[in-house]
């Protein structure tokens, strides 16, 4: 059995290759991903915390489960809200074969899946990014969305405009052209692709700030009573998903089709049709696109096993 820390797993699991094994691993739809379970957990004091547990499986290969805790309060306290742990087995006699950091798993593989999608959806010629949120996250992002397009542009967007500036010198650092913003409508205007990954509650982002043609991707949301856009951000776009499944139980689609104003039939596809080609994503220069991302454990099944192979 063999444990893998977090520098480790982001030294192995560079954006590019990260990217490329996402996109072959959907295009080949091999991978098993039952609903995830979401099991709330209450503390002292009233605040809701939640449990998540997320098993992947391709039969012969790997088996892997992900569990996460979700702790709101913890952002107050100046802690991660998000913790994981990740257990990999052997796919073909069931053994268990590693334990990794899942904070790291997560961060790699869902930014990575928000970059796979935005090659998919942005337009070829973007060049502002802006990422809405400076938690855990938003180094992750705008470096993955940086390796599909070449932006002159990444503007960070954070409630602390100190903690905005944080991000925006360490992507400076790393050679990144970012520079935090302090205006949001302001940010979302100018930007070709915004990039969200807050905790939100309540819509951030709104429809009438987004110019035609650009790409909003949503990934902050993950339960139903959280948030990051408003209606007219999904009702005037065309909509893509991560998966369908749990894609609608999140807030920014699940709060639309509660009043009537989406339906899960207009969602144009989901990652694995766009890896296979079934659907071609962005199909015009001025239609705005969404990709509401909520996580997959075939994400994580993808991630654990690119570390675990390159260990040699």
């Amino acid at each position: 059995m063999q444990v893998f820390g977090h520098e480790e797993i982001e030294a192995r699991l560079d954006w590019p290759g990260l990217i490329a094994a996402l996109r072959q691993d959907f295009a080949a739809a091999a991978t098993t991903a039952p609903a995830r379970q979401v099991l709330d957990i209450e503390l002292p004091g009233g605040e809701i915390a939640s449990l998540l547990i997320m098993p992947a499986w391709e039969g012969g290969k790997a088996i892997g489960v992900k569990v996460v805790t979700f702790f709101p309060g913890n952002a107050a306290k100046g802690k991660a809200t998000i913790n994981a742990g990740m257990l990999m087995f052997d796919g073909a006699d069931g053994h268990f074969t590693a334990a990794l950091d899942g904070d790291a798993i997560t961060a790699r593989r869902t930014a990575a899946a928000s970059a796979l999608a935005a090659d998919y959806l942005a337009r070829k010629d973007a060049r502002t990014l802006l990422v809405v949120g400076t938690g855990q996250l938003a180094l992750s992002v705008a470096e993955a969305h940086a390796c599909v397009r070449g932006y002159d542009h990444v503007l960070i967007w954070g409630r602390s405009a100190q903690k905005a500036q944080n991000v925006a010198d360490t992507l400076s650092a790393r050679g990144l052209p970012a520079t935090p913003c302090t205006d949001l409508e302001t940010g979302c205007r100018a930007a070709d692709v915004i990039t969200s990954v807050t905790a939100s509650t309540v819509p951030m982002i709104k429809g009438a700030w987004l110019k035609p043609g650009s790409h909003l991707d949503l990934i902050g949301a993950f339960k139903s009573d959280m948030r990051e856009s408003d209606s007219a951000a999904i009702t005037d776009a065309q909509v893509f998903v991560d998966g369908r499944a749990g894609a609608i139980l999140a807030g920014d689609l699940a709060q639309p089709i509660a009043e009537g104003t989406f339906h899960p039939d207009r969602i144009a596809a989901d990652l694995t049709e766009l890896a296979q080609g079934t659907h071609p994503g962005r199909q015009s220069e001025t239609e705005r696109t969404v990709f509401k991302s909520v996580g997959l454990s075939q994400e994580d099944l993808t991630a654990a096993y690119e570390v675990i192979s390159r260990a040699g």
